[in-house]
């Protein structure tokens, strides 16, 4: 039987991996700067091997954060934290969506675009590509 990783250890594996595009460093060069291999580092960012205290202090001093930053937006565990299931898949989505090298690529050329009116064309534009995909997926 295959273990799912725990959702705090894919949060907080996905922030690093966040943090790490957007600072433009490698896995490897995480890696080295932390004694290890990329395929460790590889396994951190996907919450397959849970990150312990000290090394998320070493991780938050080579990413230039605090170790807070890491579990921000993290699902909560407790039932009564539960009622804002919906905001926090929806923040969640934003993280993974971030956390990928297009996410960031597209969130850098856009915020580098200064007249809005541009960006509204750009933001029409790929509602208009996204709308087109999903007649296309109805009609198949």
């Amino acid at each position: 039987m295959k273990k799912t990783p725990d959702p705090i250890d894919r949060h907080v594996g996905s922030r690093v991996r966040m943090q790490r595009i957007l600072m433009k460093m490698s896995q490897e060069k995480l890696g080295d700067a932390l004694g290890l291999t990329f395929q460790q580092v590889q396994k951190y960012e996907k919450g397959l091997n849970r990150i312990g205290a000290s090394r998320l202090q070493q991780i938050s001093k080579t990413l230039n954060v605090p170790p807070s930053f890491f579990f921000e937006g993290a699902p909560s565990l407790t039932p009564s934290e539960n009622a804002g299931f919906a905001e926090e898949s929806s923040s969640q989505y934003v993280v993974d969506f971030l956390s990928t090298a297009e996410g960031l690529h597209l969130n850098r050329a856009f915020a580098r675009i200064r007249d809005p009116k541009v960006r509204k064309r750009v933001l029409d534009l790929v509602t208009t590509l996204a709308d087109g995909e999903e007649t296309a997926d109805a009609g198949a």
